[in-house]
């Protein structure tokens, strides 16, 4: 290291001529400067490239020589280095000097005369030496710098993966934390469904059983209680398919333009028979109203729920408040729901004065299955279903509850935008059989649906084709066969009875459809699924219902 900093501080002497050489090592050493003598340009660059203080270059080793090297070595100098060089000269102008041309080729040049006084060189080269150590200060100073931004780099480089490391690990936990959830809820969901389903299938399954009994030993005698018994079962596992589907956003609605106002008004009789004389039942409605869009059978249906879940909020009696009202909402509010545009919405509330709710009874509110009621006074159904139906009818419902003072769930309901359609002519009453031969075609892939369609249709002396497939009833609809009535499930299996229709109507323009579904996502919403001359009747339906329609289609 010692050698390493002499070396970079000594004096290369090149003066080939005379003892200018010797004289000037001398003059040095007495100074206490180190140096070394060259004899030519060759011999001072291979100096240079071990390391130098300065060059002490007389102007004739100039002359006559190669300087490439040399200009090369100094052009490659690193930023921080600027070599010092005393190039001596003889007393004169250019014409006795011709090597000063070179000057400004060498960079940091300083001009020494000779003869010279060594007072005057030892100035010179403790000067050029000064300049020089502060090059080799900057230099040290760049490396410090350097290595300490390789430092900082390395540290922000691991800082950069320490938190990747750690947003990656708090993923992990955040999405086995959302699938612990997830399980937790299907698991409340699936416990629940199979809860409410094994009661329901066992009075099904029982008053079969009881019915199958009796009529093998010849017991006649009160078969209707227990036909009831199995019907009212079957009616209690539909609904719950029902509500099911509203809370899953898949049930089949029929939007249309509401006056909210007037379907309240209508079920006053209703609501008033669902609560106890204890609650009083003040309806504050807006005399302003906008018209809702929504499915009005499922609307009638939330507010029951509502005015139910009210009632039972308060056992002690209090206040029941229904309101509506008309709210536009900017996107400051929309925003944070997934479905919520900005516009103007329909809002139904119901207040009690009862309980109410603290927030983590509110936060799972909306979760199906879950109830704050005793056992057996509650499905847990009510709120889930109407925030499936408020979602999927593009709106929102939100609660307010303080403990001891009340609870309002309000429903937000979009405004109807388009023009009001005209009064709907009067029910005219149909034949109930058929007329003319009449002919049905049914496309269903469940066999014992199809059996119980064809049976009912068939009591009532209307024709019928079956087909278990769309594939299987295109060639059908292509022959001559007469069909005036086409029932299909939508959810076939390959081609779906939405693409059976339009291809039946290629073949026959004015084809009538009626669908039949228990679930079919595409369906949900029929204003967008059915065009004209098409129905759509949802399972579990009772055979009147399907009679009826089919009675009024064909006749239409």
């Amino acid at each position: 290291m010692i050698a390493q900093e002499a070396m970079s501080e000594r004096a290369i002497i090149l003066a080939p001529l005379g003892r200018d050489s010797q004289i000037a090592l001398m003059m040095l050493n007495e100074a206490g400067y180190d140096g070394v003598i060259t004899r030519d340009l060759v011999a001072l660059c291979s100096e240079l490239q071990q390391g130098a203080g300065l060059l002490l270059i007389s102007s004739e080793a100039l002359l006559g020589g190669d300087l490439e090297p040399l200009l090369d070595l100094i052009e490659q100098q690193p930023a921080w280095s600027d070599l010092p060089i005393v190039l001596m000269t003889y007393h004169g102008g250019p014409e006795q000097n011709p090597a000063s041309r070179y000057g400004p080729q060498l960079g940091n040049v300083t001009f020494l005369e000779r003869p010279f006084h060594p007072v005057t060189l030892i100035s010179l080269v403790t000067t050029a030496l000064r300049g020089r150590r502060r090059q080799y200060e900057a230099r040290d100073r760049l490396i410090d710098l350097s290595q300490s931004e390789l430092r900082l780099q390395n540290t922000l480089e691991t800082l950069e993966q320490q938190v990747e490391e750690r947003t990656a690990q708090l993923r992990h936990n955040e999405e086995a934390l959302r699938q612990s959830q997830k399980m937790e809820a299907v698991g409340q969901l699936t416990g629940g469904i199979a809860h409410d389903f094994n009661n329901m299938l066992t009075g099904i399954i029982g008053s079969l059983e009881l019915l199958r009994r009796r009529l093998a030993r010849g017991r006649t005698d009160d078969l209707d209680s227990l036909i009831d018994l199995g019907v009212t079962s079957a009616n209690r596992a539909a609904g719950l398919t029902h509500r099911l589907l509203a809370f899953s956003r898949r049930q089949s609605l029929d939007s249309k333009p509401v006056e909210m106002n007037t379907l309240v008004v209508s079920m006053g009789e209703l609501l008033q028979r669902s609560i106890n004389e204890t609650i009083q039942l003040d309806m504050q409605l807006n005399e302003q109203l906008w018209v809702a869009e929504a499915d009005p059978n499922q609307l009638e249906s939330a507010l029951l729920n509502l005015v139910i879940n009210a009632r039972d909020a308060m056992p002690d009696g209090g206040r029941l408040v229904v309101k509506t009202s008309n709210q536009h909402l900017d996107i400051g509010l929309t925003e944070a729901q997934s479905n919520l545009q900005p516009g103007d919405y329909v809002v139904l509330s119901v207040t009690d004065t009862g309980c109410g709710m603290p927030q983590s009874i509110i936060n799972r509110a909306f979760d199906p299955f879950f109830t704050t009621k005793p056992i057996g006074q509650g499905t847990g159904l009510g709120l889930s279903m109407i925030y499936g139906f408020s979602k999927q009818s593009h709106g929102h419902v939100a609660i307010h509850s303080e403990v001891g003072k009340g609870t309002t769930v309000s429903l937000f309901l979009p405004r109807f935008a388009g023009d009001m359609p005209q009064d709907s002519p009067v029910d005219v009453q149909h034949a109930p059989f058929a007329q003319n031969g009449e002919t049905v075609l049914i496309v269903e892939d469940d066999p014992a649906v199809r059996v119980l369609v064809s049976t009912v249709l068939s009591d009532l002396g209307y024709a019928f084709v079956e087909a278990g497939d769309a594939d299987s009833a295109v060639p059908i609809l292509d022959s001559g066969q007469r069909i005036d009535l086409l029932i299909s499930d939508v959810g076939l299996p390959g081609m779906n009875g939405r693409q059976l229709a339009e291809i039946g109507r290629q073949y026959r323009p004015d084809l009538k459809v009626l669908f039949i579904t228990g679930y079919a996502e595409h369906a949900a919403v029929r204003g967008g699924f059915l065009d004209p001359g098409m129905q759509m009747i949802t399972k579990p339906f009772t055979f009147d219902l399907l009679t009826a329609k089919v009675r009024e289609m064909i006749r239409i």
